[in-house]
Order: structure tokens, then C-alpha cells, then sequence
């Protein structure tokens, strides 16, 4: 991996733990080692000792011996051997019960963030309602309502575990959602359902497994409790809670008829425990770590109202923007009036302050606006797409690819390069997988990836910060779009790498008709790739100015002098610049 990094001539990548890779530590051996062992013996028992289990003998009421372990019960039963082969039932059961929640529970809460707005504040708090009620006294009711019996125990159960598990996948899925490549896969188009399997799922696994062992040991506590009340297994099928309401008549003469299901309960809940801590143990600090934050929806532009709009001008060029208002759900205009064209070929830079609009000028033409707000104009299109109405993901898709600044957060960690760069010519193309492959293993020497197959096979976090950027640029171009916007593309690279991605934007607009914008804070920078540029102040366009313009100091506003004033410059007036 070392040699791919020099070879494409950028710094080598941060070396980082591999998703997925688990690091085994002395809780998880030790909860993996008492479950399996105990999960082996009770199946054992259960095919072997069936018959002192449940079968009658004249050894009535027998203290513990060679023979009987933990004695006989009053109908002459081994009481060692009902509690292996009732323990083997609830380990059954217990499963059955997590799978169940696990599944209902993931599927719920992944499915939220995938869900329109109102539906997915609706269902938020509908799990927050059901979370605030303790799980027991939720199994005891449904328990109640659906009778006494195994399987209704099993539902029971696993009904009551689902709000918890659906509230942390919700959680989680919130956080991961808001991702860069979470982002570039709703613009591609990819469906919900891979959106859950691909990007979802498997950055969530580590705090799942940890709620699969929670899960495990809570609902096999749960279910023995309801046995023991009469609200579980009845006789004369047994579980480990049912064998504890047996005893309990006998509790002060003959103790001994407790201590085997205790003991069984307490191993499996510990085991699962144990794995719980290991896995929490395990799991790497970095990875989700950043708190939930409201996550980005796609915001259609809608049409503005206004009747004094001025009749939007004709023109050729491929990107036409017209009296662009991005508004907060307040009211509150974020940018206002913005308008603007962008020809073939042409890149078109917007510089400013941060919080000037330069993003969210961006993220409507790419329909990508944070939650809450709207974007509106008298004009909005792209390559012919009228961003106004209504567009198919493929029309959206074809019609603008994004480059963000941080190449660190724009692929998913837990799927392989080779996945990610062909999703779009497999999705959106009709490509098969071999002429994805051999497309996008072109785009990535066009963009001086020396040795592309490798890169194909490689994970995110095994590439330097150039050459995923430079990878990012390629899975752009796949889409052959008629607008890329740049979002501060080199903001997150050392200076050489940076100077390698603007080559690469330059001979992008040389040998394609492909409308760039790009947007920057670093006039340097704007000023040598751009052809034309456009300065933003609080949500407005202060100043157009050409490339030569800029680079000359023929300014108008004071804004623009300002900024132009803040880059540094290299002098060779004796004392100046310093």
C-alpha cells in the first residue's frame, strides 16, 4: 500500500484499525468461551437426557447424589438433567426473542432517516413514547394479552425489546446519514433498501452487536420472570422459569431444587454480558463518535411566488440560476437573489466568508439542502433539467456529481473502493460489472492513479488523502455530468497534493464541455483556475468579476478589496510584507 501511495505521488494515509477487524480481549473470550460451552452442553443434554429429565422413577424426593447431581423432584426426575434440558429451552427461546427485536428494531430504525420528514418525525416520536416504558412491564402486559405459551412468551418478549433497539439504530443511523458518502449515494440514486444494507448497516455493526448481547441477557431474565409468575411456559413444558416457580413450594425444605436453574440463568447472562463489555471493549473509540445531528434532506426548489420576479433572460448555457432564495423554516432568507450562469467549459468560482452562501448556493443546485430548508427561484436548471419540477434520480444524477472537501468522509469505510467508484455506471448506466470496472480503472488514469486495480481493491482508510480525492474526482466524471461542483476540494490536502487536484480541474475544462463551480475562501487559488468569479457576502452577490480582473485588483465593493487584501503576497519592496 505504501508503494500505491508514492507512486501516486501524495502523502501516505494515517493508518487506521480496519472496520469489522475484532480485537479480541479477556471479557469477550470469556463470555464466548461460557456461552459456547454452556450452549453445547445444554443441546447435548437435551438429546441425551431427555428421559431422566422427564421420565417418572420410584427415586422420589432424593438429596443430591453421585447418581442424581441436584437430587429428584417429588415425581422421581433428575433435577440436574431438567435443569440442562429447561435451560436449552430458554437459550432457544432467548434467541429467538433477540433475532426478532434485533431485526424489527434495525429495520425501524434505519428505515427512519431513509423516510420523508414528517414521516420520520412521526415515527421518532412514537419510539421515544414506547422507550419511556420499562421493558418487563411492556412483557408482562403483552404477555397478558397473548396468553400463556412458548412462542407467545417468545413475541412477548421480543415486542418489548424493539423500541430500545429501534431508538439506537435511529440514533446511529442519524449520525452516519449526515456522512459525505451517505450523501453522494442519495444524489446518485441509490435505493433505500441499499442505502440501509450498503452504508447504513455496516458502519453500525459494532454498537449493534453490543446491543444484541443487552438484548440476549435482559430477554432471557424477562422471559424466566414471566415463567415464574405463570405468564410464560406452562407445565408440562418447562424453562428455566418454570422450573423456579416448581421449586418454589419446596424453597425451605429442600433449597437444592433452585440452585440448577439459578445457576444456568445467571451463566447465561453473564456469558452475554461479558460478550457485551468485549465488544464494547473492542470497538474502536473513532468510529461513531460524533454526536446525532440532524441530518441533510433533499429539499425540492420550489417556484417563487413572488409576482414582481423579473422574467428570467435566455440564454445557451448549460447551468441557469435566477433569483435563487435559500429560506429557513422561519422565513429567515439565508441566500437571496442570487442569479447566474455557468457556460461549457467554464469554471466559475464563488469565494467569500464562511457563512457567505457559497455552499448552500451549491447544495440547491444539487437538491441537497440541510433539514429545514427550502430553496426557491424564478429559474433553476441544469443541462435542460428543470430543477424547479419534479426530476427522476437518474436525470439528477446525470446532471451534477459533486467533489466535497473532505476526502476522509466521502467513501464508505466498510465497503471496498471497487463498489463505490462503478455504483453509478452499474446504477444509473446499465453498466455490467466488468464494463463499470474498465470505465472507471480509465478515469482513475486519467487522474494519475498509477496502479488503478489496486486501488479498486483497497478500503478508504488504506489511501492517502490525494489519492482518495483524486478518486472522488474520477467517480465524479463516471456520471459524465453537465455540472461538477467543487466544494473546497483542497481544503483537507497538504499544498502539493492541492496543486495536483486544481491540475486536475483544469484539464478537466480543457478536453470536456463539463460547467464547473467551484467554491473557495482562497482568492489564490480562485483566481488562477477560475474563468469567471463571483464574490458572496451574507447570502448576496456583492461582485462579478473576470479571472484577469481579479488577479489585476480591479475591484469595485469594499468587500471585495477586503478580501482581496487579506491573502498573503510575496513583495519585493524592501520592509513590505511583513
Amino acid at each position: 500500500m505504501a508503494e500505491l501511495t508514492q507512486q501516486a505521488g501524495t502523502a501516505p494515509a494515517t493508518p487506521v484499525s480496519r472496520p469489522g477487524r475484532l480485537r479480541w480481549n479477556a471479557a469477550l473470550i470469556a463470555g464466548t468461551v461460557l456461552l459456547v460451552v454452556t450452549g453445547v452442553v445444554v443441546t447435548i443434554a437435551a438429546l441425551t437426557m431427555l428421559e431422566s429429565a422427564e421420565g417418572l422413577s420410584p427415586d422420589i424426593a432424593q438429596p443430591a447424589s453421585a447418581a442424581h447431581w441436584l437430587g429428584t423432584d417429588d415425581f422421581g426426575r433428575d433435577l440436574f438433567a431438567r435443569a440442562l434440558v429447561g435451560a436449552q429451552a430458554s437459550l432457544l427461546m432467548a434467541l429467538a426473542a433477540t433475532a426478532i427485536s434485533m431485526t424489527a428494531g434495525v429495520l425501524i430504525g434505519t428505515a427512519i432517516w431513509t423516510a420523508p420528514r414528517r414521516v420520520r418525525e412521526f415515527a421518532l416520536r412514537i419510539v421515544e413514547i414506547t422507550v419511556s416504558y420499562p421493558e418487563l412491564l411492556v412483557a408482562v402486559v403483552l404477555a397478558a394479552i397473548l396468553g400463556a405459551g412458548r412462542w407467545q412468551l417468545v413475541v412477548a418478549v421480543a415486542l418489548a425489546n424493539i423500541p430500545a433497539t429501534a431508538r439506537l439504530a435511529a440514533n446511529l443511523s442519524g449520525s452516519i446519514h449526515q456522512r459525505d458518502f451517505v450523501t453522494t449515494a442519495r444524489l446518485t440514486g441509490v435505493p433505500r433498501r441499499a442505502l440501509i444494507s450498503r452504508h447504513l448497516l455496516p458502519n453500525m455493526a459494532e454498537p449493534l452487536l453490543i446491543q444484541v448481547a443487552a438484548a440476549f441477557s435482559t430477554g432471557l431474565v424477562a422471559m424466566s420472570a414471566l415463567s415464574f409468575v405463570g405468564l410464560g411456559v406452562q407445565t408440562p413444558d418447562y424453562d428455566l422459569g418454570r422450573l423456579l416457580a416448581d421449586a418454589l413450594p419446596a424453597i425451605y425444605s429442600r433449597p437444592i431444587e433452585v440452585v440448577g436453574p439459578t445457576l444456568l440463568i445467571l451463566v447465561l447472562s453473564i456469558g452475554a454480558m461479558l460478550i457485551g463489555d468485549g465488544l464494547a471493549a473492542a470497538a474502536d473509540p473513532r468510529v461513531n463518535r460524533t454526536a446525532p445531528r440532524t441530518p441533510p434532506a433533499t429539499t425540492e426548489p420550489r417556484q417563487r411566488d413572488s409576482a414582481d420576479a423579473p422574467e428570467p433572460a435566455e440564454s445557451s448555457a448549460p447551468v441557469q440560476v435566477r433569483d435563487l432564495v435559500v429560506r429557513r423554516a422561519d422565513g429567515t432568507p439565508l441566500v437571496h437573489g442570487v442569479s447566474f450562469d455557468i457556460g461549457r467549459g467554464e469554471i466559475l468560482g464563488v469565494v467569500g466568508e464562511s457563512g457567505s452562501g457559497k455552499s448552500l448556493t451549491a447544495l440547491s443546485l444539487s437538491r441537497l439542502l440541510p433539514e429545514g430548508l427550502t430553496a426557491e427561484a424564478s429559474r433553476l436548471r441544469v443541462a435542460g433539467v428543470d430543477l424547479l419540477g419534479r426530476t427522476t434520480r437518474r436525470e439528477l444524477a446525470d446532471a451534477v456529481a459533486m467533489i466535497y472537501q473532505d476526502p476522509g468522509t466521502t467513501f464508505n469505510p466498510a465497503l471496498r473502493m471497487g463498489s463505490q467508484l462503478t455504483e453509478v455506471l452499474r446504477v444509473h448506466r446499465g453498466k455490467s460489472a466488468r464494463e463499470a470496472r474498465e470505465i472507471i480503472t480509465g478515469l482513475l488514469e486519467d487522474v494519475h492513479i498509477v496502479d488503478p486495480p489496486r486501488l479498486l481493491r483497497s478500503h478508504p482508510y488504506e489511501l492517502s488523502g490525494g489519492m482518495r480525492q483524486r478518486a472522488m474526482i474520477a467517480a465524479a466524471l463516471a456520471a459524465e455530468p453537465s455540472l461538477l461542483i467543487a466544494d473546497e476540494p483542497t481544503t483537507a490536502l497538504d499544498v502539493t497534493v492541492a496543486a495536483g487536484i486544481l491540475r486536475e480541474l483544469e484539464r478537466i475544462r480543457d478536453e470536456t464541455d463539463t460547467a464547473t463551480l467551484f467554491i473557495s475562501h482562497d482568492l489564490g487559488v480562485v483566481e488562477e483556475l477560475c474563468d469567471r468569479v463571483l464574490v458572496m457576502k451574507d447570502g448576496v452577490i456583492v461582485e462579478e468579476l473576470s479571472a484577469e480582473q481579479l488577479r489585476s485588483g480591479e475591484v469595485t465593493d469594499p468587500y471585495t478589496r477586503m478580501l482581496l487584501e487579506s491573502v498573503p503576497r510575496l513583495s519585493t519592496t524592501p520592509g513590505a510584507g511583513a
